[in-house]
């Protein structure tokens, strides 16, 4: 039950060091924690960003490597963060450009990997 905890606060630790590290490059945060409905798999995008007319989808992992960051999204997350995108600019009528990208987090170093869903 602790690790669980402890798990769930890294967490939120990491997406607030991630929104700020998008905030410095000029992004603006649209959503935190985002939430969809049933015809998604109640996915969760963890940051909404937008610069210019691009609209940002992050998914947030701390992690030791790029690469366990990386292998930590499994096709069916990556399914679901796909059709939350897709909800999320239907419901604000959003026709901007779109982009997934993953920040892993490893205490306080920050890796973006952009395009990377």
């Amino acid at each position: 039950m602790k690790k669980i905890k402890n798990t769930y606060r890294v967490g939120l630790f990491s997406e607030f060091i991630a929104r700020n590290y998008l905030r410095i490059h000029g992004y603006q945060i649209l959503e935190s924690r985002y939430v969809t409905g049933k015809f998604t798999g109640r996915a969760e995008i963890d940051i909404i960003a937008k610069r210019g007319d691009l609209i940002l989808f992050v998914e947030v992992k701390n992690r030791k490597s790029i690469e366990l960051g990386l292998d930590a999204i499994l096709y069916e997350q990556h399914r679901r963060l796909r059709s939350a995108a897709e909800v999320y600019l239907r419901r604000k009528r959003l026709i901007n450009n779109a982009r997934f990208d993953v920040i892993v987090v490893n205490g306080l170093k920050i890796n973006w990997i952009k395009n990377a869903v």
